[in-house]
C-alpha cells in the first residue's frame, strides 16, 4: 500500500470518509493532516452510520493507530464528546493519538466567527461557525493556544490572559450583549480538558516519520477539499488550511518524497456548502432532486448543499494542483434513474471559451458553463464491477477520466462498504494499484 493521501477535488464532502475507511483497512497508520472540527466524515459499517469530526475514520478498525497531526486545530470539548461517543458505541480508541502541536479552538474563536460573518454582510463566508478560522489567525499571529499548553497551568493562565485582554475588547465593541469571557473559568475548565485528552498527546510527526523508517503502510486524509484550499480554492470562500496533498508535508510533517500515491475524490455530481461562486449549480427541481436523493446536507451543521452537474474544468485544476494520480468516484448510483445528464466541460467568460479554471472569486462568478449532454441510466447499485455498470454509465466515468487526464481506480455505487468498484471484502483488502477505468479505455 505505502504512503497514500486521499483529497477532495471539489469543494469538500465528496465522500472522503468512506474511501479513507476502505483504505483504512490495509493501512497501519491513519492520518489527519488539516482542518478542524467544521469537516465532517460520514462512514455507513453494516447498518451502522458513524459521524466523524476530528478523528480519522481509520478508527473504525480496531488495531489502528490513527492521528491527529499537526496542521489541525482542535475542539477539546468537541473531541472529548467524539470520544465517548465511540466508546459508548463500542469502539476502541486506544490507537488515537493527538499531536502536542495542534492549536485549541476556545470560546472566544466561535464569538469571533460569528462576529467576523455577522460584519461582512453580504460577502460573508458561509463558515460553520466552529472558530476555526479566528483560530488559524491566532496560530498565524502567534498568540495560540496549543495542546501541550492545556498541561501546564501557568503557560496557559499566561497565554490566556494576552488573548482575552484582546478579545474581551472586540467582544464588548460587536457583541455587548454578551458576557465577557473569565479567566477564572476557562483557566480550570481546560486544564480539566487537557487531563482527559493527556493519554492520547503525543510527537505525531516523530511517530509518522519512524513509521515511515519501518516501511509501514500510511493513509493521510485530506478535510475540505481542493477548491476551499486558501491559497488555490476560491479564496476568499475557502477554509483557513491547505486541503490539498502538500498541505500533507507541512500539516504532518513529512518531506515531499514520501509520498507515494495521491488519490483524488470526486463525487459523480458536485456540490457546495456556504457562500462563493458554483457555476453549474442548479437551481431549479434537479437541484432539490439530486440534494434529496443523495441526502446532500452537512455533516457538521446539517446545511441543504447546494447541488450542480460535474465540473470537469474544476476538475483538472484540482488534478494538476494536486498531482493527482487517479480518482475515487463516489456517489455515482445517485444519478441513477436521470434520462440525460449535464457535464461542464469549458467555460464561457466575456463571450470567450475558457478550459482552465480561474481561482479568482470574481471572475469565477462570470463565467457560465459550456455543456455536454450525455445519457442517463437506469439501475447500477447491483454491479459486482465496471463491466456489469451499464454502458451509459461506463461511458459517463470514461468520460471523467479522458478530461481529468487520470484515470480512476475506485468507484462507489452505494453507501456501505461493499458497495464499490475497485475495492475487494471480506479481508482481502483494497488493491491500491488497481484501475477501474483507464484514460486510454
Amino acid at each position: 500500500m505505502a504512503n497514500i493521501v486521499i483529497v477532495g477535488t471539489q469543494w469538500g464532502d465528496e465522500g472522503k470518509g468512506k474511501i479513507t475507511d476502505l483504505l483504512a483497512e490495509e493501512a497501519d497508520i491513519v492520518v489527519r493532516y488539516q482542518g478542524g472540527s467544521n469537516a465532517g466524515h460520514t462512514v455507513r459499517v453494516g447498518e451502522e452510520v458513524f459521524r466523524l469530526h476530528h478523528i480519522p475514520s481509520g478508527i473504525l478498525y480496531r488495531g489502528k493507530l490513527c492521528l491527529i497531526a499537526d496542521g489541525m486545530v482542535v475542539d477539546p470539548e468537541v473531541l472529548k464528546e467524539e470520544i465517548e461517543n465511540l466508546i459508548k458505541r463500542g469502539i476502541s480508541v486506544e490507537g488515537l493519538r493527538i499531536s502536542q502541536n495542534v492549536h485549541i479552538v476556545m470560546p472566544y474563536h466561535r464569538i469571533l466567527d460569528g462576529i467576523w460573518e455577522s460584519r461582512m454582510g453580504k460577502g460573508r463566508i458561509g463558515t460553520t461557525g466552529r472558530g476555526i478560522g479566528p483560530c488559524y489567525a491566532d496560530k498565524a499571529a502567534r498568540i495560540g493556544i496549543r495542546m501541550s499548553d492545556l498541561l501546564w497551568e501557568e503557560r496557559l493562565r499566561e497565554k490566556l490572559l494576552i488573548n482575552l485582554e484582546e478579545k474581551n475588547i472586540l467582544i464588548s465593541h460587536y457583541r455587548p450583549d454578551l458576557p465577557l469571557l473569565k479567566l477564572e473559568e476557562l483557566l480550570p475548565r481546560y486544564l480539566w480538558l487537557g487531563d482527559f485528552l493527556k493519554p492520547y498527546i503525543a510527537n505525531t510527526s516523530l511517530i509518522i516519520q519512524s513509521a515511515m523508517d519501518k516501511r509501514k503502510n500510511i493513509l493521510f486524509e485530506g478535510a475540505q477539499g481542493t477548491l476551499l484550499d486558501i491559497n488555490y480554492g476560491t479564496y476568499p470562500f475557502v477554509t483557513s488550511s491547505h486541503p490539498i496533498a502538500g498541505g500533507v508535508c507541512i500539516g504532518a510533517g513529512i518531506g515531499p518524497k514520501k509520498v507515494d500515491k495521491i488519490i483524488g475524490v470526486c463525487k459523480a455530481y458536485i456540490t457546495r456548502v456556504g457562500e462563493g461562486p458554483f457555476p453549474t449549480e442548479i437551481k431549479d427541481g434537479m437541484g432539490d432532486y439530486l440534494r434529496e436523493r443523495g441526502a446532500e446536507y452537512g455533516t457538521t451543521t446539517g446545511r441543504p448543499r447546494r447541488c450542480g452537474w460535474l465540473d470537469l474544468v474544476a476538475l483538472r485544476h484540482a488534478v494538476k494542483v494536486n498531482g493527482i494520480d487517479s480518482l475515487a468516484i463516489t456517489k455515482l448510483d445517485v444519478l441513477s434513474g436521470l434520462p440525460k445528464l449535464k457535464v461542464c466541460v469549458a467555460y464561457k467568460l466575456e463571450g470567450r471559451e475558457i478550459e482552465d479554471f480561474p481561482m479568482d472569486a470574481n471572475i469565477l462568478s462570470k463565467c457560465e458553463p459550456i455543456y455536454a449532454e450525455v445519457k442517463g441510466w437506469e439501475k447500477i447499485e447491483g454491479a459486482g464491477d465496471f463491466s456489469a455498470l451499464p454502458r451509459e454509465a461506463q461511458e459517463y466515468l470514461r468520460m471523467i477520466s479522458s478530461y481529468a487526464g487520470v484515470p480512476i481506480s475506485i468507484v462507489s455505487i452505494g453507501a456501505r462498504r461493499e458497495q464499490t468498484l475497485g475495492w475487494r471484502s471480506r479481508g482481502e483488502g483494497y488493491l491500491w494499484d488497481r484501475i477501474v477505468v483507464d484514460t486510454v479505455d
